[in-house]
């Protein structure tokens, strides 16, 4: 991690594994890390949950484990959230949904995409580029793609009533900054997916944010929205990082809307790319998606993290003329913007990835045992 992975104000929260020890909450001071794990507040769920998370934070002491920009060798990232299930939301970007709408047409076959987003793509993007989900005119431009076939399910979530939120990873199972990153073997076009993602307590108090990557496999998606489940949870597909930076007077949900991501892939194969997401772009505010999320339809006595979505979709060439950009193992994956820090991650199989094995009863032992709980 770089010396501007994290930014210098703000109040930032996360989790390491101490070596012989276990996971470990920490806060940022300067450039060190220190220990805040105490039996007031033993997992990042318990921090989240209280009413000034900010003034809490600030008064917890601890010990210092060492600096953030050159973690010492006994400590590892984990990924910032806890006992905190991850949820995520999609089809949140017109330029992304259009993407969508493309895959579903070409039943995952990326050498059909070219011509059906030639056909179909340009047409669709102009008449939702300034919709308002769920609004009248949303129901006009609804009819229109009707009358000519070209209606999606996709397009019903980006600009219908409802938003898609799915389940994108089990609590304790996304990775840090500086893992692997998974995708499934099977998969043959899949790219990552750079977005903001909130920290949101039980009471649906949005807590903080932070980076994540969304890893989608665009080929099984775009064969059935019912492989959803399968695109996107897999063994590492969901990073989050690198650390939560709450929500205080400089910084809030309305600073979400303004965020810009930068996104670079390095091959090993010398290959490059880099694009900028906006997220000035996005469809539905994030307080409205945090809303589709949790209330009296849906309780979360833990709290969640939710990806906001991305507009990232690149349809650039990499190998094949016309079949666009796909991952290939080794791939160095940076994700990054001034005020959430830097997310990196390397790419590797799902199968070769270390497997999951800490899970909540994992983490219960191991804070019984330590006097924690």
């Amino acid at each position: 991690m770089n010396s501007q992975s994290i930014g210098t104000s703000g109040t930032w929260v996360g989790r390491v594994h101490r070596a012989g020890v276990g996971p470990s909450l920490v806060k940022l001071v300067g450039n060190d890390l220190i220990d805040i794990t105490s039996a007031d507040t033993p997992t990042m769920r318990d921090l989240l949950e209280g009413d000034d998370t900010v003034d809490c934070v600030a008064r917890a002491k601890g010990i210092v484990l060492g600096c953030a920009t050159n973690l010492p060798e006994d400590l590892t990232w984990l990924a910032p959230c806890d006992l905190q299930p991850v949820r995520a939301c999609g089809v949140t970007f017109a330029r992304s949904m259009v993407e969508r709408v493309i895959e579903e047409q070409a039943g995952g076959d990326p050498a059909k995409a070219k011509g059906i987003r030639d056909r179909i793509g340009a047409r669709i993007g102009k008449d939702l580029r300034d919709v308002v989900p769920g609004s009248e005119d949303a129901l006009e431009v609804k009819r229109t793609l009707l009358a000519e076939g070209i209606w999606s399910q996709y397009l019903e979530v980006g600009i219908g009533p409802y938003a898609e939120v799915f389940s994108k990873a089990q609590p304790l199972s996304a990775v840090g900054h500086e893992d692997r990153i998974g995708l499934h073997p099977d998969s043959t076009w899949n790219n990552p997916e750079p977005e903001v993602v909130l920290a949101v307590n039980s009471a649906g108090s949005i807590k903080g944010a932070t980076l994540g990557n969304d890893v989608n496999l665009r080929d099984i998606e775009g064969r059935s929205a019912l492989l959803l489940p399968l695109a996107k949870d897999n063994n590492a597909s969901c990073a989050i990082g690198p650390m939560i930076r709450l929500f205080d007077d400089d910084f809030n949900l309305a600073s979400i809307e303004e965020l810009q991501l930068e996104l670079t892939v390095e091959g090993e194969d010398g290959f490059r790319l880099h694009d900028r997401c906006p997220m000035s772009e996005i469809s539905r505010s994030p307080a409205q998606l945090v809303a589709q999320t949790i209330g009296p339809h849906h309780q979360y006595p833990d709290g969640f993290m939710l990806f906001l979505g991305t507009l990232f979709a690149p349809t650039a060439d990499r190998d094949v003329p016309g079949e666009g950009f796909t991952h290939k193992v080794g791939d160095r994956v940076t994700i990054e913007c001034p005020e959430l820090g830097t997310l990196t991650n390397t790419v590797d199989l799902s199968t070769e990835c270390p497997p999951w094995e800490f899970g909540t009863a994992a983490l219960m032992r191991n804070l019984a045992a330590r006097g924690l709980i």
